[in-house]
C-alpha cells in the first residue's frame, strides 16, 4: 500500500511539472482528495484538469518505457493479428507496427509479469524481436477495435445469412413465432446483433435505432444527443434481427401489432450494460429502439454532471434538509433522472429509508428501495406513492408528477416530514409553479412544501484533445456579453473574464472525437431556491414576472447565462448554447 502511495505521489509530481499546473490548484485537489478519501489523480481526471494520456505520459517517464499515442492510427489486419485477439484483450496489449521480425507492442501495464511471460513465449515461438511501449487504456481500446470493424463484422455475418435468404423470407411470412425461433438462434443473426450492441457501447451511444426504410434496414446510434447512421443492412434480415432482440428481451415473438417494452443485460469489458427495449409497429414492419444504460459510466456526482458555483452549492444545501420538495424540470432526455440519482446518492445512508417509484427504473442504486410503475396492474404513480407513504420512508423519489393526485400526494408528503424528489416537464424552473397550480395545488401549499426547483439541458462538450481558441462574429459576442454583463460581478463563476473581446473556443475535430469537435455532454442549469421572499410572492398570487424579478435581484443564473459561462470557460461552444437554449 505504501509503495502504491509513493508511486501516485511520483506520478503527481511528474504531471505537475509536465502540465505546469498552478501550486494553488494542486493544493486544493490534494486537500479535497484527503477530505473525500479519494485518489487525487482520479479527482483531477474527473474534473478534466488532466487526461488519461497525461497520466500515461507520466507513467512512461517514471518507468522509463516509451509512450505511444495510438489514436487515429490504422494498422493492417495481418499485423494486429500477430497477437491472438483473446491474448490481446486479456493482457491489454496490441501490435501496432511490424518490420520483418521487429515488432512494436503497446501495453497498458508494461509491469504485468504474466503479460511479459506471454510475450517472451510468443517471441521464441515466432522468432520475433519485441519492443514494448506504454499506451493509455483508451488508446488501446481504440486500436483493439481494429481486430474487426463494424462493417467488416456485419459483412461477414451477412455472407453467412445470404445463403439462408430464401429461408428467412419464408419465415417472415409465417404467423407463428416458431419459424423466428429457428432464425434468431442461428449464428449469423446472433453475431450481427452482438456486433451492433458492442459497437454502440464502444462509441458511447445512448440509443440504438433499428428501423426499416424502403428496401433496407438502417442502424443509427445517438451519440452526444445527435443521431448518426452507422450501417445499412438488406431488408430481408430486419425481421430476424427484431426477433433476436425480442428473444433477448423476453418479448412476444408473434406479437407484431402492438408496441412492446422489455429489457436485457450484456457484459462488455467487465461492465454490466442494460438495454431498455421498445418496439413499435410501422406500416410493413417493426422499429426497435434500445436505450443503453451503462451503470459504470454514469456520473452520479453533481460536479461531474456539470453543476458548478452557486448552483452546485444550492443543490447540495437542498438535500441537507430533512423535509421539503425538490423538483427537476426539463424536456425528455435532458438528464433529469441522472441528476435525481446523483442527489439520491448524496443522501443514501444506512440510517435513512429511501423509496423510489420510477417509470422505468434506469439506474440501480445499492441501498435504495426502487419500485417500477406498472399501470397494467394498477400500480400508477398515484397509487404507488400512496403505498410508499405507508412504508415509513424518510426520503421519497417519484419519477414524474403527471396528474393532480400525484401532485397532491407529493406535496402532502413534503409537508408531513419527508424529503421528496420528483420531475416536471416544464421549459424552465419558473414554469414549475404555474404547472402545479394547474394541477389544482393551492399556492400556499406550494410555498410551504417547495424547497428548490432546478431546470437543465444537456449540451455537447468540446473535445479536450483538439480544443482551440475561436474568434466569434461580433453580433454573437455582443449577444453573449449583454446576457452576462447584467449580473453582479461577485456572482460571476471563478475563472470567467468579461474583458472584451470575449474569448471562446471550439474543437477543430480529431480522431478521438470522430472529427466532430465534441466529445461527451454536460448540463447547463438554472436553480431557483425558494426563499421566504419567493414564498410570499407565490402565496400572494404566483406572479411569474415578480418571481423572475426577485430571482434576478438574488443573482440567479438563467440556463442561457450558465451556458455562456461554460462557453467562456472552454467547456462547450457558444454555438451549442444558442442551439440548445433557442429550441
Amino acid at each position: 500500500m505504501k509503495k502504491v502511495q509513493e508511486q501516485e505521489q511520483q506520478l503527481l509530481e511528474i504531471i505537475i511539472r509536465q502540465k505546469q499546473l498552478p501550486d494553488q490548484e494542486v493544493e486544493q485537489f490534494v486537500a479535497r482528495a484527503k477530505q473525500e478519501k479519494k485518489n487525487v489523480l482520479d479527482l483531477m481526471q474527473h474534473q478534466n484538469t488532466i487526461t488519461d494520456e497525461d497520466i500515461t505520459r507520466a507513467k512512461s517517464e517514471l518507468l522509463g518505457i516509451p509512450y505511444v499515442d495510438l489514436f487515429g492510427k490504422s494498422i493492417s489486419r495481418h499485423v494486429v493479428q500477430v497477437i491472438p485477439r483473446d491474448l490481446s484483450e486479456n493482457y491489454e496489449m496490441i501490435v501496432f507496427n511490424q518490420k520483418g521480425n521487429e515488432v512494436d507492442i503497446a501495453m497498458v501495464d508494461p509491469t504485468n509479469f504474466k503479460a511479459l511471460e506471454a510475450l517472451e513465449f510468443l517471441a521464441r515461438k515466432s522468432n520475433l524481436r519485441i519492443h514494448t511501449y506504454i499506451v493509455s487504456l483508451n488508446g488501446f481500446r481504440q486500436l483493439f477495435r481494429q481486430y474487426a470493424t463494424l462493417s467488416a463484422e456485419v459483412e461477414e455475418a451477412l455472407e453467412s445469412t445470404d445463403k439462408e435468404e430464401e429461408e428467412a423470407k419464408e419465415m417472415e411470412k409465417e404467423d407463428s413465432g416458431k419459424g423466428f425461433e429457428e432464425v434468431v438462434k442461428t449464428a449469423p443473426v446472433s453475431k450481427m446483433v452482438s456486433v451492433i450492441l458492442r459497437h454502440a457501447v464502444e462509441g458511447n451511444a445512448s440509443d440504438i435505432h433499428i428501423e426499416p426504410v424502403e428496401n433496407e434496414t438502417r442502424v443509427r446510434y445517438r451519440i452526444d444527443g445527435v443521431l448518426h447512421t452507422s450501417i445499412v443492412l438488406p431488408k430481408y434480415v430486419h425481421a430476424s434481427i427484431v426477433a433476436r432482440i425480442k428473444v433477448l428481451s423476453n418479448l412476444k415473438l408473434d406479437e407484431t401489432r402492438i408496441p412492446q417494452d422489455g429489457r436485457f443485460r450484456t457484459e462488455f469489458e467487465g461492465r454490466n450494460i442494460d438495454y431498455r427495449v421498445s418496439t413499435l409497429p410501422l406500416i410493413n414492419n417493426e422499429k426497435v429502439v434500445m436505450r443503453i444504460l451503462d451503470r459504470s459510466a454514469v456520473m452520479l456526482d453533481l460536479e461531474q454532471l456539470g453543476f458548478t458555483g452557486q448552483n452546485l452549492k444550492m443543490m447540495q444545501q437542498s438535500v441537507d434538509k430533512s423535509v421539503g420538495m425538490i423538483l427537476m424540470t426539463g424536456p425528455t432526455g435532458s438528464g433529469k433522472s441522472t441528476t435525481l440519482s446523483a442527489l439520491l446518492t448524496i443522501v443514501n445512508e444506512e440510517g435513512v429509508n429511501i423509496v423510489t417509484l420510477e417509470d422505468p427504473v434506469e439506474y440501480y442504486i445499492d441501498g435504495v428501495n426502487q419500485s417500477q410503475v406498472k399501470p397494467e396492474v394498477g400500480l400508477t404513480f398515484a397509487s404507488g406513492l400512496r403505498a410508499i407513504l405507508r412504508q415509513d420512508p424518510d426520503i421519497v423519489m417519484v419519477g414524474e408528477i403527471r396528474d393532480n393526485e400525484t401532485a397532491e400526494l407529493a406535496v402532502h408528503a413534503a409537508l408531513t416530514g419527508h424529503l421528496v424528489f420528483s420531475t416536471l416537464h416544464t421549459n424552465d424552473s419558473f414554469g414549475a409553479i404555474p404547472r402545479l397550480i394547474d394541477m389544482k395545488i393551492e399556492p400556499f401549499l406550494i410555498a410551504s412544501s417547495l424547497s428548490l426547483v432546478a431546470a437543465q439541458r444537456l449540451v455537447r462538450k468540446i473535445c479536450v484533445h483538439c480544443k482551440e481558441e475561436l474568434a466569434v462574429p461580433s453580433p454573437m459576442e455582443e449577444y453573449a456579453f449583454k446576457k452576462v454583463s447584467e449580473l453582479p460581478k461577485d456572482k460571476l463563476p471563478e475563472g470567467v473574464s468579461l474583458k472584451r473581446p470575449l474569448k471562446f473556443f471550439r474543437g477543430k475535430g480529431c480522431t478521438r472525437c470522430e472529427n466532430l469537435g465534441y466529445k461527451g455532454r454536460t448540463v447547463i442549469t438554472e436553480v431557483l431556491e425558494i426563499t421566504d421572499k419567493f414564498k410570499k410572492i407565490i402565496t400572494s398570487g404566483s406572479n411569474i414576472d415578480a418571481i423572475r424579478t426577485e430571482a434576478q435581484a438574488q443573482g440567479m443564473f438563467s440556463m442561457e447565462q450558465d451556458g455562456i459561462f461554460k462557453a467562456l470557460l472552454g467547456v462547450t461552444t457558444l454555438e451549442e448554447i444558442i442551439r440548445v437554449t433557442k429550441e
